[in-house]
């Protein structure tokens, strides 16, 4: 009999979906469990759930039963295939949707024939890697122009419940300028999971895209899979194909709450607020398949990280920012354009764009953060200056024109339409940019200081 053919009763426990094995009874039969394998639990002569080997102590093994364990019974038996977890990977896959056990879920045809890549790989070489320097536009000015997105960056989207952030990740997959979108949904509400959907078919992009999805409503150890096939597929088709790929992810706070139930239940002593001790590992693993690979194509990670009660101190967006380079802060429903950052940005920024991104970039947060600054010197009746007035006009049509998220504007677009808010807000003598800059992209036909006295003429 082979390895996969072999069955054998042998269940210790049952606890949460952790079903623990005695592993010498499987050893008695010529069978060594390896970390990671996938094994078959079958009930009553009937397969019962896919399962995969969790952990290893001498012998006894946890297995993570995909399914969940609820009828299971102790006398059922186990199966161990002799493979690892596996994501399908043909052009067969563009425009499909797939669980969290890699099989497809949206009745399309069959593709058990399909070749299949093994997932939770290593990560790229350092050798063979390259420096992150090619732009991904998003038509987003609140990223293109003070925040670039870079090939090969991993990053996230800091955000709490109830902020638009599904909303933000389904546009940047719209408008990004990625040769491939691999979404991964993690413990999704099939409203959001629907509008994700929707959103690439209204936009036309699901003949280049691939959704990897856990409901909320799925089993917990499907959504700990989930990055890992986005992921694999990914990096496989950078490798291969020489894709410029962008992974999307939502949300990497359930991957991280799936993993805390699992080690819970495996008796794990728990951490932080109850995270298991290599969160950070966890975590790193994923995002670490970030890479501009030598010679082909690149990977692309961004994943919005939810911050249970805004904290941003919290185990998972804390161990996140120590590994990812910068963030998106998403709150009130706009882009902070203080609390984001992206670490790459100086890469591109004055190399693959314009020569005035970086002063106008600067200079346009400059006088934002002094319109915030006058803006509470209002709220607090203090006098104001005419300047301040200026600046109070500027800090709303900055909002109104920029960090809005319906807003979209090609890159050049929104550099020029900066330009023309500073004409209209201020006079050229007045903006603190080099005189080359202005001279060359000044809107000589804005009338500076008509706009600008008609509004310190209304009343406060």
């Amino acid at each position: 009999m082979t390895r996969a053919s072999t069955s054998f009763r042998g269940i210790l426990s049952i606890v949460g979906d952790i079903v623990e094995v005695d592993a010498s009874i499987a050893r008695r039969l010529g069978i060594v469990p390896r970390n990671q394998e996938l094994a078959m639990v079958e009930q009553d002569g009937r397969p019962f759930s896919l399962a995969q080997v969790a952990r290893i102590d001498r012998e006894r093994v946890s297995l993570k039963v995909f399914t969940g364990t609820q009828g299971l019974s102790n006398r059922a038996q186990v199966r161990f295939l002799g493979e690892m977890m596996q994501a399908i990977y043909s052009t067969n896959i563009f425009g499909r949707v797939f669980n969290g056990s890699g099989q497809a879920m949206d009745f399309g045809p069959a593709l058990e024939e399909d070749p299949r890549v093994e997932i939770s790989g290593p990560t790229v070489n350092p050798m063979a890697r390259i420096l992150a320097s090619r732009m991904i536009r998003t038509d987003i000015p609140m990223i293109d122009v003070f925040n670039c997105l870079v090939e090969s960056q991993k990053i996230p989207i800091f955000s709490v419940a109830g902020e638009p952030h599904n909303a933000l990740l389904s546009r940047i997959a719209v408008q990004a300028d990625a040769d491939v979108v691999v979404f991964g949904g993690i413990g999704l509400i099939y409203d959001d999971f629907h509008t994700f959907r929707k959103a690439f078919e209204d936009a036309g992009i699901l003949s280049r895209s691939v959704m990897f999805a856990n409901l909320a409503s799925d089993p917990v150890v499907e959504r700990t899979m989930i990055p890992d096939l986005a992921l694999a597929v990914a990096e496989r088709l950078a490798v291969e194909e020489g894709k410029r790929v962008l992974v999307l992810l939502s949300d990497m706070t359930a991957f991280a709450d799936a993993l805390k139930e699992l080690g819970i239940a495996m008796e794990h002593i728990p951490s932080n607020r109850g995270y298991m001790g290599d969160l950070y590992s966890q975590l790193a693993r994923r995002y670490e398949k970030a890479c501009d690979f030598k010679g082909a194509g690149s990977v692309t990670i961004l994943a919005v990280t939810t911050m249970p009660g805004g904290d941003v101190t919290h185990p998972v967006p804390d161990n996140t920012g120590y590994i990812t380079e910068g963030q998106f802060y998403l709150h009130d429903g706009v882009l902070d354009p203080f609390g984001s950052l992206s670490r790459l940005k100086q890469h591109v920024i004055g190399k693959q764009t314009r020569e005035d991104h970086g002063q106008i970039m600067n200079t346009m947060i400059r006088y934002y953060a002094e319109g915030i600054e006058a803006e509470q010197k209002q709220a607090m009746a203090f006098e104001l200056s005419p300047f301040d007035h200026k600046l109070l006009r500027f800090a709303r049509r900055f909002r109104e024109r920029f960090m809005d998220l319906n807003v979209r504007m090609p890159l050049e677009a929104a550099l020029d339409a900066c330009w023309a808010l500073l004409a209209e807000c201020f006079s050229r003598d007045e903006i603190v940019i080099k005189q080359s800059m202005k001279e060359t992209y000044w809107p000589d036909h804005v009338d500076t200081n008509a706009d600008a006295e008609q509004e310190l003429a209304k009343p406060s």
